[in-house]
């Protein structure tokens, strides 16, 4: 297979052919479609989530079509069309996996992490973490349904019913979430980097009510807010800007470090929390949703060859949306 692979934090990947990963019971063999590149990528080659597999095929918003069938493994077809996200197994017998929370097992393994991921042009991955896709989307659009989706969608449900709701940072999660709430009938507040009129623009254009820069308050208090910036001081600027009683939810898996801020502005009932990766309920509901609402993906595409280009360019904040990979 072709792969791009990751053999030392902070090094550029490089391009290999390698042999066909092996497929093991209850696992699935995908020719991969695309793959979508996600902020986790980045916290991965950057070094900044610590001890990924090494060496390490990245990527976990694989989209894919079923080309075989380990021992087992009954749910999906030949053929079939399938998405793979960030969480790639659970053991099924600790404490939060029998009380529903998966999410937060802690011998959980996580695709493009500890499991070879999606920048090749095959993967095997646990048929138990492994979905149908909605109809309606092509390969490419559907690609940031898997992660982008799944957390927009959890850190969406976390923050509640919030009538004017806060997104800090406007890329791939925020302009899938902007259109869940707006179909839910709450109003949105875009709030992105000083002097990114590009992403000032791709906010209003997918119907922010308000744009602004982030660290300015919006026009009035805030039922809840969601960061999927990675930025540590955004956290005391969200909770000022949140009503008593609202949430501040904090979307990713890496954040830079929060500043101390005096406790009265969490004072009021206010509530910070954070994400965690995600459960095969929130897929299944989450796909489920889009594909009856027609979810829209606004994506630009690269060659597998051009991943590091990818990277970079999502690193610098060039992209509007989502970046994909096809092999």
């Amino acid at each position: 297979m072709h792969a791009m692979i990751l053999e030392k934090p902070n090094e550029l990947l490089r391009p290999v052919e390698a042999p066909s990963p092996e497929l093991g019971d209850g696992q699935v063999r995908l020719s991969v479609c695309d793959c979508g590149v996600c902020r986790t990528d980045l916290h991965v080659v950057d070094g900044e989530l610590a001890k990924p597999k090494l060496p390490l095929v990245p990527g976990h918003e694989i989209v894919g079509r079923v080309t075989e069938l380990g021992r087992g493994v009954t749910r999906f077809k030949l053929g079939e069309r399938v998405g793979v996200p960030w969480l790639g197994w659970t053991c099924g017998t600790c404490a939060f996996c029998r009380r529903g929370q998966e999410n937060l097992c802690p011998n959980a393994r996580f695709t493009g992490y500890q499991i070879d991921g999606g920048y090749a042009s095959e993967a095997v991955a646990d048929a138990r973490y492994v979905f149908p896709l909605p109809q309606g989307y092509s390969d490419v659009e559907a690609a940031p349904l898997l992660c982008a989706g799944l957390i927009g969608w959890r850190a969406l449900q976390a923050a509640g019913d919030a009538e004017h709701l806060g997104l800090y940072g406007f890329g791939a999660a925020a302009h899938i979430v902007i259109q869940v709430a707006r179909w839910r009938g709450q109003t949105v507040y875009a709030f992105v980097r000083p002097g990114d009129e590009k992403a000032k623009a791709f906010a209003h254009q997918m119907g922010a009510a308000w744009v602004g820069d982030s660290d300015k308050p919006p026009p009035q208090p805030l039922d809840g807010a969601i960061l999927f910036a990675p930025a540590g001081e955004l956290v005391p600027t969200a909770l000022r800007a949140v009503r008593p009683g609202g949430s501040v939810v904090c979307g990713g898996i890496h954040m830079s470090d929060i500043p101390s801020f005096p406790y009265d502005i969490l004072w009021g009932e206010r509530m910070l929390r954070s994400i965690a990766n995600l459960t095969r309920r929130d897929a299944e509901e989450f796909l489920d949703f889009a594909g009856r609402h027609k979810i829209h993906t606004t994506t630009t595409v690269y060659g597998l060859a051009e991943a590091n280009r990818a990277l970079g360019d999502l690193r610098s904040g060039r992209l509007t949306g989502a970046a994909v990979l096809v092999p």
